[in-house]
């Protein structure tokens, strides 16, 4: 007998090897494993995730489940019991039991990933890790407008790095916004999406600063779709400036259906 738990996390991804468990090197569901084959006195337990963000990708709001073998332990004593044993840089929020149906991955409705862009001139060391850099002028409104293309649904081919295994990369993109933080001279973006594909979100932020930038026309998003070919943004925005903020399990909200007024 096991019990499904659902749980949702932060972490802060600079000192991980990325979320998916790799031999030799820290991980965030290494991590989260380990801590769960101390509570079973040994027993195995596999952690799946939402979504597997790499080296230097942060979380706001990934989610996991797993099957905990033995009596059932309330959700609140679960995650009391979870962050007890976890390093700093991760901590639980949630913890529900769920239906043996229910999967992290696959019952999922849509993503929420945020790109944060410093435009600083020089890098800023307190904001390193948690921050893109881009160095250069950008005019927000023209990335504004051309973001607008990129909702509804389509073949995002064009916006997916070699090195993932899925073929089919029909996506609907529910909702996208561009914001300038000028206290913080940052660049905020956010996407929401039925999925994401390998690197997506990181070169749809490079293909948009340079937009911004004036290296791109702003009617180019939909010749970029249209052919499908990755050669067509070659840039991708670094690592550390993403965050998956947010996972959603049922319907997404109006306020986030861009797509449906077109």
């Amino acid at each position: 007998m096991s019990i499904r738990y659902k749980m949702t996390m932060a972490y802060d991804g600079h000192l991980f090897h990325g979320f998916q468990t790799q031999r030799n090197q820290r991980t965030v569901q290494g991590t989260v494993e380990a801590a769960l084959t101390k509570m079973t006195k040994g027993k195995e337990v596999i952690v799946q995730g939402s979504g597997r963000t790499d080296a230097g990708v942060h979380a706001l709001g990934q989610v996991i489940h797993f099957d905990y073998p033995g009596n059932i332990i309330p959700p609140k004593r679960m995650l009391f019991a979870l962050n007890s044993m976890m390093p700093l840089d991760i901590v639980f929020r949630k913890s529900e039991i769920v239906n043996k149906n229910f999967h992290v991955r696959y019952s999922t409705t849509g993503k929420w990933y945020r790109y944060r862009v410093s435009l600083d001139k020089f890098t800023n060391p307190f904001k390193r890790f948690y921050t893109g850099h881009y160095p250069y002028p950008v005019d927000v409104s023209k990335m504004q407008r051309a973001a607008q293309d990129l909702l509804g649904t389509h073949d995002f081919t064009s916006f997916a790095a070699s090195g993932g295994q899925i073929k089919n990369k029909i996506r609907t993109m529910y909702y996208v916004n561009v914001q300038e933080d000028k206290k913080e001279n940052e660049v905020i973006f956010d996407f929401i999406c039925s999925g994401f594909l390998y690197n997506m979100v990181r070169i749809l932020v490079a293909m948009l600063l340079e937009i911004g930038n004036g290296k791109r026309p702003i009617n180019d998003v939909p010749r970029i779709i249209k052919a499908k070919n990755r050669q067509e943004v070659r840039e991708t925005a670094q690592a550390n400036g993403l965050f998956l903020y947010h996972v959603f399990y049922e319907d997404i909200p109006k306020k986030h259906r861009q797509d449906l007024d077109l």
